[in-house]
This record gives structure tokens, C-alpha cells and sequence, in this order.
């Protein structure tokens, strides 16, 4: 079984992912939030900062490149290619509309001529190893049944999907049957994507998909970071869970410290961490109302100290 964390803009980056990594096991990769390509244009080590080796010192990361333009794709393989990746992913499954509305992410499944296009020249002008992370459709899922033809034509790593349409979201329930149809039909490993929370979501997944392997946990894992060691069997005492939970938010907090300028930047950094942490505490609700009146790195730091010297339950 492989798992892998998925790429969340703003949250799975280096510092996470170093951070993570250092506390918790049961992930296999990471996969990094989206670069973009930039038209005629080199990639300087400040664009890719997120994904510089010396940077990285956890699970092994896989870049994720989100584009539209087949010859920037092209330039930014390289590039990476030079960094030492030798497989990335290509991003068909933002549903965000400010990125699909440029036709990017899932923004451009309607088009699986222009992703045949896309795909043909960057495999064909790249030594690297391609694979994608797609959702079922941007509009409905009927266009799935033109893309899986187009991905067929192509030997890739794997493919990602998330069993929902762009527009959804992560609305509504994620449509299973269409997975199922995708995973009969293609030629590529496929990984499942989406709405693993627990153990018992995971068990029912797999008991379903029994030639599925490979999983991406993304939400899940952000909310519960022992959930893919829960996974994969390994039992930790509650006492050991809530020492690791701490350790971690305190490197993860010292780890932002040093690249966000002003305590606003960092605060808001780490209220979105709680955003997902605080649902495996029991009364999470109220520690999380606590941490978002905060104001001041000390009076945040204060408020966590307290919670955790407190002795708090973890529910999961």
C-alpha cells in the first residue's frame, strides 16, 4: 500500500512537510502545492523555493505544475528535472475558479484535445516521468468518458482522482461508480483521492476497490496526522499522540517564525492549521474560538500552552 499526502495550497508546503515527516509516519511521498508555469521565462530558485532540495528534508516530494501552455510546461520540466525530480504531476483537478476559468486545473478537462496536445509534446520533449491528478469532469462526468482515451494514449505514473466534478468542489458526496468506471477502463495505475477521515472511510474504500494500492489523503491527514499510520496498522497510546501533537505544532510554528514577516502572517498561518487540528479534540470548537480571537504571537502562543498543558483529548 502507498499513501501519499496531497498538495493544499498554503498549507502542504516545505515547512509542513519537513515538519510532518518528523513526527508522524505512514505517508510514502508528499505531493507538493501547484507551481505555475511562467510564458518565456526562466525558473529562478525563487519561484521554485518550495521545491528546492535543500529545503526538503522529509518524505520524498513530487512537484505538481499547473499550466495550460505546453512549452512552459516543457521549460519548467527541465528545470525541474535539473533540481533532481524525476517524476512530476500535472494538475487537471483545481476546481477553484479562479484558476479554472483560465482554463488551468480542472478548468480545462472540457478540452481533452488540448490536454492530448499538451501531453504529446511535453512527453515527447522531456525525459520525465508525467503523471496527473484530475477530477471526473469540470462541468459533469460524461467528459471523462473523452479523457480516459486521451490518458490511455499516454504511459503514465499514475492517475490521480478525485471522484467529483470541478464545480462541486468538495461539495455533495463523490461519485463512486464513476471511479469505479475509470478504474476498470484505464491502462495507467489509478489512485483514489478523496474524503479519507478515518480509518473506517479508508476500509471501505479499499474493501471496495480491491485492486486499488495507491491513495492520497489530504483534508484527513491535516485534521488527524496519524491517520496514515492509523492505516497501516500502527497503534499509538493517547498520552504519545498528544507529545507528538505538540512537538509538531511547536516546530511547525518555530519553522514559520523564521519566513513570515509580521505576527499577523504567522497567526493567520497557524489559525488555518487549527481550522482542521482542532476537529480531533474533544471541544475542539472552543479551542479553536480561542486561537481566532487572537491578535498577538504572544497572547497565541499563550492560549496553545495552556490548552495543551491542560491535558486535552484527542478523539481520534
Amino acid at each position: 500500500m502507498h499513501l501519499t499526502l496531497a498538495p493544499l495550497k498554503g498549507f502542504t508546503e516545505a515547512p509542513y512537510r519537513n515538519a510532518a515527516a518528523a513526527f508522524f509516519t505512514g505517508f510514502d511521498a508528499a505531493m507538493a502545492p501547484f507551481v505555475v508555469t511562467i510564458q518565456g521565462r526562466k525558473y529562478p530558485n525563487s519561484h521554485l523555493k518550495d521545491l528546492l532540495p535543500e529545503n526538503n528534508h522529509g518524505w520524498p516530494v513530487i512537484p505538481q505544475v499547473l499550466s495550460n501552455d505546453a512549452a512552459g510546461f516543457v521549460k519548467l520540466a527541465a528545470r525541474l528535472c535539473d533540481l533532481g525530480y524525476a517524476t512530476i504531476n500535472w494538475n487537471l483537478g483545481c476546481p477553484f475558479p479562479r484558476v479554472a476559468k483560465k482554463a488551468r486545473g480542472s478548468g480545462l478537462l472540457p478540452d481533452p484535445e488540448r490536454i492530448d496536445r499538451i501531453l504529446d509534446q511535453v512527453l515527447s520533449e522531456t525525459t520525465v516521468r508525467l503523471s496527473i491528478k484530475t477530477r471526473i469532469g469540470r462541468f459533469d462526468v460524461e467528459e471523462m468518458e473523452a479523457l480516459l482515451p486521451v490518458f490511455n494514449r499516454y504511459p503514465l505514473a499514475e492517475l490521480i482522482i478525485h471522484p467529483r466534478t470541478g464545480i462541486q468542489m468538495y461539495a455533495g458526496e463523490p461519485d463512486l461508480a464513476t471511479f469505479a468506471n475509470c478504474l476498470e477502463s484505464s491502462k495507467n495505475p489509478v489512485v483514489y483521492n478523496g474524503d479519507i477521515n478515518t480509518v473506517a472511510d479508508f476500509r471501505t474504500l479499499a474493501d471496495r476497490y480491491a485492486s486499488v494500492d495507491r491513495w492520497m489523503l489530504g483534508r484527513g491527514a491535516l485534521a488527524d496526522p496519524f491517520l496514515p499510520g492509523a492505516i497501516k496498522g500502527l497503534d499509538i497510546p493517547h498520552a504519545d499522540k498528544l507529545d507528538s501533537i505538540r512537538r509538531f505544532h511547536d516546530r511547525l510554528f518555530s519553522a514559520y517564525s523564521e519566513i513570515l514577516s509580521g505576527p499577523s502572517h504567522l497567526g493567520d498561518k497557524m489559525k488555518g492549521f487549527w481550522l482542521y487540528l482542532s476537529r480531533s479534540f474533544e471541544d475542539g470548537r472552543k479551542i479553536l474560538k480561542k486561537i481566532q480571537k487572537t491578535r498577538k504571537t504572544d497572547h497565541y502562543a499563550d492560549v496553545v500552552k495552556r490548552f495543551f498543558d491542560n491535558g486535552p483529548t484527542w478523539i481520534n
